[in-house]
């Protein structure tokens, strides 16, 4: 089974192009691209129609929160119709950078749940130093399908998030050296609500941490989870591909 990338911003790459044929040598099936900005949705789309296995999930990351308008709202509504759409994000919260646009954060969080629920799509999180407010959000909406993107939380959150049956992906940093956590959650998580992506451009894996990253990458990510666990490379690939597969409903598009 090919491995799949469940979040590659291929729009972000020097060459997007260039990323999808190496991906492609490197035996990576499915890519899904999220989309951060409403600027990126029609480039996304483009690429998606272009190549048969690359997807989208739409939505606005939380950074971009303060451009979120009813527009916006409308147009998610309308291009998620686009059968090559197969969930909405990214979304959610981050305080890393400020605390100051919490309420407008949480606003078009909530904005966005609604809209995927209107739709019945999966939703892809973004979580940054607000795992409380996220999973409280989560849970007033009742939440089913639900990943969380580029985990960066404790084991402890992570097995409070499994109760609800929510996913989790894990990327690059699970190579780093000095990633503790994220190895502990890659040995502790069930592995079948295990999904893997590269959150190219950034977060290049070890030993290519600094550079630009690729989806030609995301076999690194499953190596380390595979020699964490002490289980082989291709159970991993296979597992978290099914995983992906089902959550995204990829059988059917």
């Amino acid at each position: 089974m090919k491995l799949i990338d469940t979040h590659a911003h291929i729009d972000m790459l020097q060459n997007p192009e260039l990323g999808i044929k190496e991906a492609r040598e490197a035996g990576v099936g499915e890519i899904i691209i999220p989309s951060a900005s409403e600027e990126s949705f029609e480039t996304i789309l483009g690429l998606c129609e272009k190549y048969d296995d690359v997807y989208a999930t739409l939505g606005v990351h939380p950074e971009d929160c303060e451009k979120f308008s009813d527009s916006t709202a409308k147009k998610i509504m309308e291009l998620a119709s686009h059968k090559k759409v197969v969930g909405i994000g990214e979304i959610g919260l981050d305080y890393h950078y400020t605390k100051e646009n919490k309420d407008i954060q949480k606003r078009v969080f909530n904005t966005q749940l609604e809209i995927a629920k209107i739709l019945n799509l999966p939703v892809v999180i973004h979580d940054r130093e607000a795992h409380g407010d996220v999973l409280e959000i989560l849970k007033a909406h009742d939440m089913k399908n639900v990943l969380l993107h580029c985990y960066s939380g404790s084991v402890e959150f992570m097995k409070e998030c499994e109760k609800l049956g929510y996913k989790i992906a894990l990327g690059g940093v699970v190579t780093f050296k000095n990633a503790r956590e994220p190895k502990e959650v890659a040995l502790e998580v069930n592995l079948e609500n295990l999904m893997l992506e590269t959150d190219c451009p950034y977060l290049a894996p070890h030993p290519f941490r600094g550079q630009e990253n690729s989806p030609k990458y995301i076999g690194f990510v499953a190596k380390e989870i595979a020699n964490l666990r002490n289980i082989s490379y291709d159970s991993v690939v296979s597992q978290t591909s099914i995983n992906a597969r089902k959550f995204f409903n990829l059988g059917n598009k």
